[in-house]
Formats: structure tokens, C-alpha cells, sequence
């Protein structure tokens, strides 16, 4: 493919020898779907042949710079992966997702400055393909920000945003990011070093341009420069197990998304950045199999776009608020019953101890310990209260009965609802 071909993309070049990379796909918010990573993989190994002294990564729409991953196609890989044998789904996940990444890292390893003007969200690989400018402008507006909320839907960032941005801001700062999705935008952006210049919204390209045609623009990254020497891990491995301890006592050892996280930085910072981003996608290439990202998807990403759309409507279906009110009823005259159930993470977690400190194979429900055995008991019992609520909703309606039920507190998270309830065999 030529870059005459790009559709999620297309590439101007400007009398001044700039060239600017314009993220562009043909839908209402620009994300990287498979195409994207496709072509950004394409302009990556055209750049380090062109003659090109600079470029600008902006995007060609008002509404953000990037949203992140197209998570309808992720939900499609998954399933890829999961059908494929035990033995060849590491590889089938590494294969396909790291391309990304490795795009990213080959762009700002292709010896031509770049820098990002930003004047939208850039959110998960929307804040990594920014990560991977060498500068970067922001908007000075609150609909400017940079952020990595991929935890919220069960996975982690996985394009080097675990390694770029704790080195950025530091260790806490990032994992104040990473695990609790934490954004920055305007000053705060400044002052921790995500954004190297703050400008009136409508001027970042031109401040982008501005420092491409400076004698300060660097190709060179921080973490590439000559003499640059990773952390030694006594240096941050009590900011991480702080953040494990914390961690683990919110979600009591039931979502892996935080832990492996917390594994791509320990892992990551002690190496240079060519082998962290690998180490990122070795961790991400396990969690991906795993059903919590899948149901954390459905619930917290598709479940709560179908409940938004419908409450600004003001049109949320009574049929799926019957059958949440109905499903609440159940679950808690299960906890009632049956106060084991409260160590999967049914309801608040009230100071209760972690039930592991690292995640196993499948769900802990699924563990031999006599408190899983007793809280399957109970889940065997609402999986036949909710099987008949959920099979009266339709798909859409289905998604908000999901989303609500982990919304109220009602079903952890990592279960997704009713969808890892019925999923399961509790017998």
C-alpha cells in the first residue's frame, strides 16, 4: 500500500519540508482500528527513508485526536484467540497486538523529529501514539487531555503506555494513571511533563511547526539518549507494592488488570525501552485471554455507551430497570444467605482481606478454597433467578441490565454483570 492508498490516515506535505500525518478514519471518532495500526505501521518505515525534516501528528477531526482502540474489533480478536489451541493463543495475541507498538516505537526511532499537536481527547492508544512524539502541544482546553483508562475495561495499556508514561512523570504519577485513570490536561499536563507546550486552542499546530523548525527539535527520545540508564528496581519497588497492597484490598484479588499492570512497570523500568514494550506485550498477551477483560468490555465500555445514549434520551427501557431492580433483590438475599458470596466481591468489600494476592488460571470462584465452595452454591442459585430476567431483554436492553447491575455495586466488575453469571458453571 502506497500513502496514496490511506484511509484512516492521510499525509501532507508542506513547502516549509514538513510533513504532516493526519489521523483522519472515515467514522465519526477517530480510533485505531486494525487498518489504523495497518497504516501507521506504513508511514513509520516510509518516514525513516523520506526527506522529510519533521512531522506533525494532528488529527482531521474537531472531536478528539484519538479514543483509542476499536474495541469492537479487540472483542473480535478475542475471540480469535480463545478458538485457536491452548498452546498457540500466546503467540496469535502477541502477533496481532503488538503491532502498535512496535509501529510507535519504529516512528520515533525513524530519526526525524515529531511532535503531537493535540486539541482533543487522546485516550489509551490515542495518549500512546502522543507518548511516541517526540513533543507534544496541547490545547489549552478542558477537552484537550491525555489518559490511559484501559483498566476500567480489564486490560492495560499495551503500545508502551505502561513504560512511557512512568518514565515521564515518575512512577506514581503514572501508576495514578494507569490504575485509577487518572487525565491531564491545560497546566496540570505541563507540570507533570505529558505536555511540553500549553496554547490557545486553534494554535497547536502552528506552535508544533513552530519547534519542528527550531534548532531544539531532538528526534531522540529521554529514554534513547546516549547514556541513558533504566531504574534500578529498589528504586520503585516500594511505590509498587504500595500500589498492590491498595489495589488488592479494593477488588480482593479478583481483577488481573491492575496486578499485570503493576507487572509491565516492575518489569519494564529495570530494561531499555525496546525490550519493555516487549515484556508490556508478553503481560498483555496473557491477559487478553482471560473472560475478565471480555465481560468488563461488555458491561463498563459497550454496556455503558448503550445506558449514556439511553439516558440522554431519557429513554432508559423499564424493561431492563425492572429486571436490574429484580436482579438486586436476588443478589442481595444471596449475601444475606450466604456471606461467602461477599469474597467474590458481591457488594462492598467493607475491609475484608484479599482473597489471593496474585490471579490463577481462571475465576477464584473456580478455586478449591471452601469459601469458593460455598459462594458457587449461591451463584449457581442466582444464575437461576436471572437467567429468565436476562432472556426477556433484548440485546440492547440486555447491555444496560448489564451495565447497571455492576454500576449499583450490585455484580463485581470482572463478572460483567449477568453475562459471566450465566456464563458460568456454578454447579
Amino acid at each position: 500500500m502506497s500513502l496514496a492508498d490511506l484511509t484512516q490516515f492521510r499525509v501532507e506535505q508542506r513547502d516549509n519540508g514538513l510533513v504532516h500525518f493526519v489521523f483522519d478514519a472515515p467514522r465519526s471518532m477517530n480510533v485505531f482500528s486494525n487498518a489504523a495500526i495497518a497504516e501507521l505501521g506504513i508511514f513509520a518505515d516510509w518516514l525513516k527513508d523520506s526527506d522529510a525534516s519533521g512531522v506533525v501528528i494532528r488529527s482531521g477531526k474537531a472531536n478528539g485526536f484519538c479514543a483509542g482502540a476499536d474495541l469492537t474489533e479487540l472483542a473480535e480478536a478475542y475471540q480469535m484467540i480463545v478458538a485457536a489451541r491452548r498452546e498457540d493463543r500466546f503467540d496469535i495475541a502477541f502477533d496481532h497486538f503488538f503491532r502498535l507498538s512496535h509501529a510507535i516505537r519504529r516512528m520515533e526511532r525513524a530519526g526525524k523529529p515529531i511532535a503531537a499537536a493535540i486539541a482533543g481527547v487522546a485516550l489509551g492508544g490515542g495518549c500512546e501514539l502522543a507518548l511516541g512524539a517526540h513533543y507534544r502541544v496541547l490545547a489549552d482546553t478542558p477537552r484537550a487531555m491525555l489518559g490511559l483508562p484501559e483498566h476500567a475495561v480489564g486490560l492495560l495499556p499495551g503500545a508502551g503506555g505502561t513504560q512511557r508514561m512512568t518514565r515521564l512523570v515518575g512512577v506514581d504519577i503514572g501508576l495514578e494513571v494507569l490504575l485509577h485513570g487518572r487525565t491531564f490536561a491545560g497546566q496540570e499536563a505541563l507540570q507533570v511533563g505529558v505536555a511540553n507546550r500549553l496554547v490557545p486552542e486553534g494554535e497547536e499546530v502552528a506552535a508544533a511547526e513552530e519547534w519542528l523548525l527550531s534548532a531544539q527539535a531532538s528526534a531522540i527520545q529521554p529514554w534513547d539518549a546516549d547514556g541513558y540508564q533504566p531504574l534500578a528496581h529498589a528504586d520503585y519497588a516500594d511505590a509498587i507494592e504500595r500500589h498492590r497492597a491498595a489495589e488488592l484490598a479494593r477488588m480482593l484479588g479478583h481483577e488481573p488488570a491492575p496486578l499485570s499492570i503493576l507487572e509491565c512497570v516492575e518489569l519494564g523500568l529495570m530494561q531499555h525501552m525496546d525490550g519493555a514494550i516487549r515484556s508490556e506485550m508478553a503481560v498483555f498477551s496473557q491477559l487478553i485471554q482471560r473472560r475478565e477483560p471480555r465481560n468488563m468490555i461488555r458491561a463498563s465500555f459497550l454496556g455503558k455507551q448503550a445506558f449514556d445514549k439511553a439516558r440522554r434520551a431519557e429513554a432508559i427501557p423499564q424493561a431492563a430497570k425492572d429486571a436490574a431492580a429484580k436482579a438486586g433483590q436476588a443478589v442481595n438475599d444471596a449475601l444475606a444467605a450466604t456471606p461467602a458470596l461477599a469474597r467474590a466481591g458481591f457488594g462492598p468489600a467493607n475491609g475484608q482481606a484479599p482473597v489471593q494476592a496474585s490471579i490463577g488460571a481462571g475465576y477464584w470462584l473456580e478455586s478449591g478454597s471452601a469459601d469458593a465452595a460455598e459462594a458457587r452454591g449461591a451463584l449457581a442459585g442466582l444464575k437461576a433467578a436471572i437467567e429468565p430476567l436476562a432472556a426477556g431483554l433484548s440485546e440492547d436492553e440486555r447491555l444496560i441490565f448489564d451495565h447497571m447491575l455492576v454500576r449499583e455495586g450490585l455484580v463485581p466488575a470482572y463478572l460483567g454483570g449477568s453475562y459471566g453469571i450465566l456464563d458460568g458453571d456454578w454447579a
